[in-house]
């Protein structure tokens, strides 16, 4: 076969779900190439042609195969304090999950390994859920809620980036106390 080959679709899904599948069982430092190819029951080489690593597998796997959170923009009840509560806790939540703790993990590994994969991945996961979020802030921003010089995308980071530094370092999982604690620190400072 040559680069030229067209996709199989259901050897793709196939590959698709066995990284996932095995993502889950095993971790991304566990996870193989040969691993996926002996579960989606193809050759090594049929995933070497479609990803250039395992990192891209991984990537599109989760992005395609139901890992990856859907996109939920936070609610917009006119009390920012009180909806970026609830869409904290929300995505805390899923954050702290076997299933979500495993996907952060490993696609921090996965973007550390491969450029293009870190691109591609902020582009289609982390650049879209961010900006729901900052567009929240901004509106927040706007009505007099926040300071008129709050610096919105770091509110942003800091919301989100807070509690995914305690996953990456392995600490506890955070929780909704956490959550709250953090949007009640970040909006004291804002200046609401």
């Amino acid at each position: 076969m040559t680069g030229g080959r067209r996709r199989s679709e259901s050897s793709r899904l196939a590959i698709l779900d066995a990284a996932r599948d095995l993502l889950l069982e095993r971790g991304y430092e566990r996870l193989t190439i040969d691993a996926i190819a002996a579960r989606a029951g193809v050759g090594k080489q049929t995933i070497y042609r479609w990803w250039g690593s395992k990192g891209a597998v991984v990537a599109d796997a989760a992005l395609e195969g139901g890992l990856a959170p859907p996109l939920v923009a936070p609610p917009d009840t006119g009390d920012i304090e009180a909806d970026l509560r609830a869409w904290l806790r929300d995505w805390t939540s899923r954050l702290a999950s076997g299933v979500g703790t495993s996907l952060i993990l490993a696609l921090t590994a996965a973007t550390a390994e491969d450029h293009a994969v870190a691109d591609v991945l902020y582009e289609r996961f982390t650049a879209p859920h961010e900006q729901l979020l900052r567009d929240r802030l901004e509106l927040a921003r706007v009505a007099g809620q926040l300071g008129p010089q709050a610096p919105v995308p770091t509110i942003a980071g800091v919301l989100i980036g807070s509690l995914l530094y305690r996953v990456l370092s392995r600490q506890e999982p955070p929780t909704a106390d956490d959550a709250d604690l953090v949007v009640r620190v970040v909006l004291g400072g804002a200046g609401g």
